[in-house]
């Protein structure tokens, strides 16, 4: 349910390009990574840990999406909730790809093989698999019964193909239908519960995801607002991708009509205010960190920033080759160009937010920027004197392998099952 708007679920025939597309990105990137792990396995392994958090986030943000429209009740959104929503299929994949990196954790986790005496009670192998799983685990759950109360209703009166694989899905999914009235207000109570507590794990969890994933990859460095600021990161990229969908699916059966400017001024306004957040968080950190000036704080700022964004003062002279000659400095600088200057520049006023192809332009720059920024947040930890360690055959490789692998669910899901919904009425 969203507010007033009703709809039914809309099956319709996979996109066989699109899917054949897909597979080949995922059997190519899967190729790639297998070649890495004979080759270089510690390249392939921390590829594999930087995509498989940058597509934990855009799932994960987007099911937030959903649970924050409810929260709010908002009436707007219509079926841009449907594709947020749609995004979360990709959760309990999540839970299984995390499984699966234990098996590289020496190659991506540093404290392994040299442990540091004062931290070993939490930088510990199986202390971060018991919590970082429980919060996977829990996520994954917790969105499953948010995304079954809230679909219940628009399957009900969807027409699959007889025998089909949708039509045994939806059974399942639909045991025990009670009516459309009362699922209707079964739903609305039990995503009203289960939004809040999906927002609180989401917060907390993923809190601790970023210290575990990303900061414990540096083990002296620390910093408490850290965590929100990968946490939001997330949710941000979410809002860019359910942008750029929405925009790609404006003229789908159904939908024509539906992607409506005013839609997508909302979604504009919030790429733009949430990337200013976005960047109210790094320079909060970055301003007490450079003012503190304390060596076991700003050695995560100078593997990513040089040492010209460090200095008591800022000397002109030589100031453009620091930034282009030291390690990641222009790489940072990119992923800074592309999440916030950009978008806040580019989405100023009503017009730029209103228009279909500069809003996804600007969305696609914003979810590109931010699969930059993972990297600049994992690789200048373990290989800071390599600029281009995140690029090449096995990096670049496994990262499309995963693009493969989340737009080909994403493609099951909305075209099987459950479906992108049919509006029938708004109030």
């Amino acid at each position: 349910m969203s507010g007033a708007y009703l709809d039914r679920a809309n099956p319709r025939p996979l996109p066989l390009r699109g899917l054949i597309a897909a597979g080949a990105l995922f059997a190519a990137g899967a190729l790639c990574f297998l070649y890495g792990l004979v080759t270089n396995p510690a390249a392939a392994w921390r590829a594999f840990h930087v995509n498989h958090l940058y597509f934990a986030g855009i799932a994960q943000g987007g099911l937030l999406l959903a649970c924050i429209l409810t929260i709010v009740g908002a009436r707007w959104a219509g079926p841009v909730r449907r594709i947020a929503e749609s995004l979360a299929a990709w959760l309990p994949i999540t839970f299984l790809l995390a499984l699966v990196e234990l098996a590289g954790a020496r190659h991506i986790y540093p404290w392994i093989d040299e442990p540091l005496p004062w931290k070993i009670a939490w930088l510990n192998l199986p202390r971060l698999a018991l919590t970082d799983l429980t919060i996977f685990a829990a996520l994954a759950l917790t969105g499953f019964f948010f995304l079954r109360a809230s679909l219940r209703p628009a399957l009900a009166g969807a027409q699959w193909p007889q025998g089909g694989f949708g039509e045994r899905a939806a059974g399942w999914w639909l045991g025990g239908f009670g009516g459309s009235e009362a699922e209707r207000a079964a739903a609305l109570r039990t995503t009203r519960i289960l939004a809040p507590i999906i927002c609180l794990l989401f917060a907390f969890g993923y809190t601790l995801i970023g210290f575990d994933q990303v900061m414990s990859l540096s083990p002296t460095w620390f910093s408490n607002l850290f965590g929100g600021f990968f946490a939001w990161g997330c949710f941000l990229s979410s809002i860019s991708v359910t942008a750029l969908l929405s925009v790609l699916h404006r003229n789908s059966p159904g939908l024509a009509g539906q992607i409506t400017p005013a839609r997508l001024h909302d979604l504009g306004k919030m790429i733009f205010a949430f990337s200013i957040f976005w960047m109210y968080l790094f320079f909060s950190q970055y301003l007490v960190i450079w003012y503190g000036n304390l060596p076991e704080e700003t050695s995560f700022f100078r593997d990513r920033l040089g040492t010209e964004f460090l200095m008591s003062t800022w000397y002109w002279e030589g100031w453009w080759s620091r930034i282009m000659d030291e390690p990641w400095v222009k790489v940072s600088l990119f992923a800074w160009l592309c999440v916030w200057v950009i978008p806040f520049w580019c989405l100023l006023g009503q017009r730029p937010k209103r228009s279909a192809a500069w809003l996804a332009s600007v969305a696609a720059i914003s979810a590109f920027g931010f699969w930059i920024e993972r990297n600049v947040l994992v690789w200048p930890s373990l290989v800071p004197g390599d600029t281009w360690a995140f690029l090449g055959v096995v990096q670049v490789g496994t990262a499309l392998g995963f693009l493969g692998a989340f737009s080909a669910v994403w493609l099951l899901t909305t075209r099987i099952f459950p479906t992108l919904p049919v509006p029938q009425s708004a109030e």
